[in-house]
């Protein structure tokens, strides 16, 4: 999995790219949380589940299904002010569904564990992309201060931050543009 920090910076710069001048606080935050969430299913362990199993590291919690899940429970508690099925809770609906899914399908393109269940529940065969250019990340803080960990960092960098700023960018040109166009 692609640390921690990283998925938070993905969430970080989808608000960027899609925000058009200042987002509530709550936005960021629900950004940089929906981006990170997957990952607490390594406290699975502790209760003795599998990694293997559904419910355990990488299963259920990192599917698709369970992004759009987050993304409904995210826009109705935090967002219910737009009015449910409004039009501006629709767009928190289907962003914040959106960023949730960045975790499952970042861990795909990392090179290591048993793979990611993005179909579950309906599939819960795990996967990788063909191409695996992301470290696998140390899971101990420990493991995470270390040489291995610095390395994951750069690789992290090339590979997740680098076309996450250039999202950004894009985002910002288009909305520069869009705009430009108006007047």
């Amino acid at each position: 999995m692609p640390s921690a920090i990283t998925h938070a910076v993905v969430g970080l710069s989808s608000g960027l790219a899609v925000s058009q001048g200042s987002a509530p606080k709550r936005f960021w935050v629900l950004s940089m949380i929906c981006a990170m969430l997957p990952d607490l299913d390594v406290l699975t362990f502790k209760f003795g589940i599998a990694y293997a199993s559904f419910w355990g590291h990488r299963g259920f919690f990192h599917s698709i299904f369970f992004a759009v899940l987050l993304g409904g429970i995210i826009a109705t508690l935090f967002f219910r002010k737009e009015g449910v099925l409004s039009k501006s809770w629709l767009f928190y609906f289907l962003y914040f569904s959106v960023v949730a899914s960045t975790h499952g399908i970042l861990d795909t393109l990392t090179n290591g564990g048993l793979g990611i269940a993005l179909l579950s529940p309906f599939d819960t065969e795990r996967y990788f992309f063909p191409a695996t250019p992301i470290y696998v990340s140390p899971l101990s803080v420990k493991a995470f201060i270390s040489g291995r960990g610095l390395a994951v960092l750069k690789n992290e960098i090339l590979w997740v931050w680098c076309p996450a700023i250039f999202m950004v960018i894009i985002g910002k040109l288009n909305y520069t543009h869009s705009a430009y166009k108006k007047h």
